[in-house]
């Protein structure tokens, strides 16, 4: 095989997997993109936006597509109304549940916990905006977002054995512990008490705390700032968070030093050079 064969490649083949998802049609929730942001609505305020098999299957697949998306460089995920997610639907969930038999559960959970697997793998920041009741699978989804911002009156409540669940739930006694600590997630994850606004915020599980009306612009301004920022470098980042976990201290240098050789090689670190030489804000393009 010629050297011009093997060095040679195909932009199409590069670009194959890339897609525009700002013209989604969501549904099952709502689907916005603006400037690079996208913000995802649960949009069922009169039950305070529980979720269904459906949106959770929908949730999945976006959160799957994200990670070819060329027009959405942050996104941001809210509930309509006063409420962010009153977790599984009672009627349509939980009531087929108990007459399913051990082979069609499992394949629910883990349905269930390929969400929050899309979650973490899209490279995305994802920023939650939670008020009002987050429980259960709300409670999850926005556990499994890299940014929280909530309100006083949020009431965030992982409550699996309040129905005789285990808290081990789309990866709950993994994750939770790494944002609050081993004994307050073992309380929450153990009592399945609501978690208040304020303690929340004590405990960092929320980065900051908002006024309720204030709140989706708060979580879009930061969506915003992030979209601007060096895309493809936030990505790299994300993906060090999450593969880090399971690293020794020696094996996460290594790992960083090539990640950080990989976005010295971009666009956007020479422009921030640039920029600085130039006295000026540099204008990423996440390349």
């Amino acid at each position: 095989m010629s050297n011009e064969t093997t060095d040679r490649v195909d932009p199409g083949l590069a670009a194959g997997n890339q897609k525009s998802l700002a013209g989604y049609q969501a549904m099952h929730f709502l689907w916005q993109v603006s400037d690079g942001v996208a913000t995802v609505t649960l949009n069922r305020p009169e039950r305070k936006n529980p979720l269904t098999f459906e949106s959770y299957a929908e949730l999945r697949d976006l959160f799957g597509q994200l990670k070819y998306a060329v027009d959405v460089q942050a996104i941001v995920i809210a509930g309509a109304g006063d409420n962010f997610c009153s977790g599984g639907d009672v009627h349509e969930i939980i009531g087929p549940l108990v007459r399913l038999k051990a082979p069609e559960l499992l394949m629910f959970t883990r349905m269930t916990g390929d969400l929050v697997k899309a979650m973490r793998a899209c490279p995305q920041p994802i920023v939650a905006a939670i008020d009002g009741v987050c429980a259960g699978a709300g409670a999850i989804i926005s556990m499994a977002s890299d940014l929280r911002l909530g309100t006083a009156r949020s009431k965030t409540a992982f409550l699996f054995n309040r129905v005789g669940l285990a808290g081990c739930d789309m990866g709950a006694c993994a994750m939770l512990p790494r944002i609050v600590g081993q004994g307050r997630a073992g309380e929450l994850l153990y009592t399945g008490r609501s978690l208040g606004g304020e303690e929340g915020e004590r405990w960092g599980f929320f980065n900051r705390l908002c006024a309720p009306e204030a709140l989706l612009e708060q979580a879009l301004a930061m969506a915003r700032d992030l979209a601007d920022g060096p895309s493809f470098a936030n990505g790299i980042t994300k993906t060090m968070l999450h593969q880090e976990w399971a690293m020794t201290i020696e094996q996460a240098i290594e790992s960083e030093a090539q990640a950080q050789a990989i976005c010295m090689l971009t666009q956007d670190f020479s422009r921030a050079y640039e920029a600085f030489v130039a006295r000026r804000k540099p204008q990423f393009e996440g390349n």
